[in-house]
């Protein structure tokens, strides 16, 4: 008689760190992906249709994509702070979700930059809204020694949505033969699936009733409850931004090499695969290792990143770029979100994370801005030359600058 064959060990079939993680962070993870499979269909054809369909220039394109990011960074330090004092980051992670996906309708009937304008700012009060409640979310729900895994697998669940987007509309442009509005429509359904994900399978964690009834309206003098530490990673985030500007650029670059309207979105299809595919490896390694070493390599990849879309005259440099680009951003994204996280206490985690917004977008602001002048005043090479030199001049800030000894392996981190 036959022994029954042996089963195979499923614990093997999946990394450590991400076997014991929440539903929750799956949950939130996916709303995100299908989130910007729709943000990103329209955003990979969009600075297009703006320029070819509704004649904007690339000031104007530097001026609508700082204004929208500065609005969501913004919008992002009242939803903290709101967070923080009614402890229900569900409802308003939702409501800024909900508020993006009814903005979606707007761009397929845009006749007018002012159109377009509008609904990128309405989307982007949406993504204000729910940005620090869903991070704090994160933050409350995982696990503190995996929260850099956490932070990672959103990142990559959020980019694996960010590469199907452009790809979809990469293949709904050949197929319609170049209709932008109709492949506009398309990107309509998935804004609502990702609220009804959000709705359907997110708990908020349990608290005790002295928490949950103690609470009063968080002050300005709260915040100086936020250590150095905090404001250090707010200063490290903003000089990151600076070092780089909005993607539109990187839709525009490969417009400038060569590539048809309907091939553009393979620009971000290409960054947003490499950015999916290291978003988790780097974020599980941001809680064993340096974070300095990762951020610094993060940084390199930037520099070379823009030197080669400065350099770039055929479309296969430009996707060379914008996969180094990709590289730069699962290198450092989740891992200064996991840093807001262990240098913010519980109760003002929302806050923390809309200040760090705040800073960010205001930098994002200014470099899209400075991007789009450039451009329009010495061409497209200067804009990425510019990114190189200031990327380089925070690699150089970060090597000088030493952060403290590390904390040991596994320790908890600090709140």
């Amino acid at each position: 008689m036959s022994s029954a064959a042996p089963q195979p060990d499923r614990s093997r079939l999946f990394p450590q760190a991400l076997r014991p993680l929440p539903a929750g962070i799956w949950a939130m993870g996916l709303a995100s992906m299908f989130m910007d499979i729709s943000s990103e269909s329209v955003h990979s054809i969009l600075p297009v249709f703006l320029v070819g369909t509704l004649g904007a220039s690339m000031i104007t394109i530097g001026v609508i994509e700082g204004i929208a990011e500065a609005t969501a960074a913004i919008v992002k330090v009242f939803s903290g702070t709101l967070s923080d004092i009614l402890r229900k980051r569900k409802f308003l992670m939702v409501l800024g979700y909900g508020l993006a996906a009814l903005t979606k309708p707007i761009f397929p009937l845009a006749t007018s930059v002012g159109w377009v304008f509008t609904a990128r700012f309405v989307d982007r009060i949406g993504k204000g809204i729910r940005g620090a409640p869903r991070d704090a979310l994160v933050a409350d729900i995982a696990p503190p020694q995996l929260r850099g895994a956490a932070f990672g697998l959103r990142q990559a669940l959020d980019s694996v949505g960010a590469f199907i987007g452009p790809l979809l509309a990469l293949v709904l442009m050949a197929w319609l033969a170049d209709d932008i509005r109709t492949t506009l429509w398309v990107a309509v359904l998935p804004a609502f699936i990702a609220v009804a994900l959000l709705i359907t399978y997110v708990r908020e964690p349990e608290r005790s009733h002295a928490e949950t009834s103690s609470r009063t309206p968080l002050r300005p003098a709260d915040l100086k409850r936020l250590p150095l530490r905090f404001w250090l990673v707010v200063l490290l985030g903003a000089v990151f931004t600076l070092a780089r500007f909005s993607e539109a650029f990187l839709v525009l670059r490969g417009r400038d090499v060569g590539l048809s309207a309907g091939s553009i979105p393979l620009i971000m299809v290409v960054m947003n695969v490499f950015y999916a595919l290291f978003a988790y490896p780097a974020g599980a390694a941001a809680d064993r290792h340096s974070p300095r070493s990762l951020l610094l390599v993060g940084l390199l990849m930037l520099i070379v990143a823009d030197l080669i879309l400065a350099a770039a005259d055929v479309p296969l440099a430009a996707f060379a770029g914008a996969a180094l680009w990709g590289l730069h951003l699962a290198f450092t994204q989740g891992l200064l979100s996991k840093l807001v996280a262990d240098t913010a206490s519980a109760d003002l985690r929302g806050s923390a994370f809309g200040v760090f917004h705040l800073v960010s977008g205001i930098a994002l602001l200014l470099a899209s801005v400075v991007a789009g002048i450039l451009w329009s005043s010495f061409g497209a090479s200067a804009t990425f030359m510019a990114g190189a030199g200031f990327a380089a001049v925070a690699a150089v800030g970060l090597v000088a600058f030493r952060t403290g000894r590390r904390r040991p392996v596994g320790s908890a981190p600090s709140s």
